[in-house]
């Protein structure tokens, strides 16, 4: 398995067999010589583990969900030791708990005011995650929350946005080789109240609510040990995405369309939050006079096929307004009908992009529709990979100074009520 350290405990009874190199983005050529090269672990032929693992029985073990019994240990203590500033600045980034950036010292009348900003108890379970070191199942309660979103910078005001995102029990980093990135949108009442910016330079550095709610979400996923590099967090290159997630608040007053959560089914007063996730985030750089928006998204979405039919297109409400106004497009719903029909690559293109060829070829094969009639088509011939159009997403974010708009392969992965989480009054 490439990119994974052999001797991470996840996959310490598990049988592995090793490449030479990495295989994504290798030619075929290339990688049937790794079938007969040495494994860079036993130095024997690449086949022969395979042929082996497949063949010989393997050692039983006990499953992920009981693992030993930890020795009895002290009781962790609560608060660190006195120190100066700088020396718990340091402390906190050597133990793996910042994004390398200074913090918010997390002191304890920080967190209680943080506290503050919510009616949970303290104690309550907000989401669960495995951590693979340990082997162990770790709950996060309200007050883990609160301690991070202190050193976020977060107003307790900001508190039931960050429990909102953490009770969806996603990271915020991938472990994944690839350079996954990310996206949370905010929509609902809540957006105004805490100051949000869905406006002018919405995904850009100047606003404190954007920015602390989104790192927020990174020091989650730094603090549950998901970001270790080659322990648990193998990507590549990473993505500067990341550092904020690229956290917005849908422009709701401005958009002809009904708002994104409303497309999901939830009422316009309720307050929710949207993750989304996926690689690559490509840019207009203003209106094409010679081309629709639809050859335009053609253009880019043709350049990465989806996974899932999957897309996302981040739009001015400039533009949302023109397609409604000057194109007929009365609903979200509508475009992405449109979009779905209209986006067409070449079957060659789709099937001979590495991703779609190991996650998506094994479907064709075993006859899944429409891929397998796909994969009978002569290269040439144009296909609508986003045949679903349920799973293009369309979010109207923009201060109407320039008809710009994002168009992306993130998928959506869900919302989750940020409601539940507020100061009762």
């Amino acid at each position: 398995m490439e990119g994974v350290a052999k001797d991470s405990p996840r996959f310490a009874s598990l049988p592995f067999v090793y490449t030479p190199s990495t295989v994504v983005g290798m030619s075929p050529e290339t990688l049937d010589k790794y079938i007969v090269s040495n494994d860079p672990d036993t130095g024997k032929p690449v086949i022969e583990g395979i042929i082996d693992t497949l063949t010989k029985p393997v050692k039983t073990v006990k499953p992920a969900s009981e693992p030993p019994k930890p020795e009895k240990v002290a009781a962790p203590q609560l608060f660190l030791e006195p120190d100066t500033e700088d020396n718990l600045q340091e402390l906190f980034y050597e133990k793996g708990w910042t994004d390398g950036s200074p913090i918010i010292l997390p002191t304890e009348e920080r967190v209680k005011k943080m506290l503050a900003g919510t009616s949970a108890s303290p104690d309550d379970v907000v989401a669960e995650s495995f951590k693979f070191g340990s082997m162990e199942m770790l709950k996060y309660t309200v007050s883990n929350i609160a301690v991070i979103a202190v050193m976020a910078g977060a107003k307790p005001e900001y508190f039931p946005v960050i429990l909102a995102i953490a009770s969806t029990r996603q990271p915020a980093l991938m472990g994944s080789t690839t350079a996954f990135g990310t996206m949370v949108l905010v929509n609902g009442p809540i957006r105004n109240e805490i100051g949000m910016n869905s406006g002018i330079g919405a995904f850009s550095p100047i606003n404190k609510a954007n920015s602390v709610i989104g790192r927020a979400w990174t020091l989650m996923s730094l603090c549950q040990g998901q970001a270790k590099p080659d322990k648990t967090f193998w990507s590549s290159q990473g993505n500067n995405y990341t550092y904020n997630n690229m956290c917005t608040a849908e422009n709701e007053e401005r958009s002809v369309w009904e708002p994104f959560h409303v497309t999901k089914g939830y009422k316009a007063d309720d307050s929710m939050v949207s993750i989304f996730r996926g690689w690559a985030m490509l840019s207009t750089s203003g209106a094409a006079s010679h081309r629709s928006v639809i050859e335009e998204l053609n253009i880019q979405l043709a350049v990465m096929p989806p996974l899932n039919s999957s897309a996302t297109i981040v739009m001015d409400p400039l533009v949302a307004r023109n397609l409604k106004e000057n194109e007929g497009f009365s609903t979200k719903q509508d475009f992405v009908k449109m979009l779905s029909k209209k986006i067409r690559i070449p079957a060659g293109q789709y099937w001979k992009t590495d991703q779609i060829d190991m996650l998506v070829a094994s479907e064709a094969y075993k006859g899944v529709e429409p891929y397998a009639s796909w994969k009978k088509l002569p290269d040439d011939a144009l296909i609508a990979p986003f045949n679903i159009p349920e799973n293009i997403n369309i979010v109207v974010v923009g201060g109407e100074t320039s008809p710009l708009f994002q168009a992306s392969n993130y998928s959506y992965s869900g919302s989750a009520s940020i409601d539940k989480w507020r100061a009762k009054k």
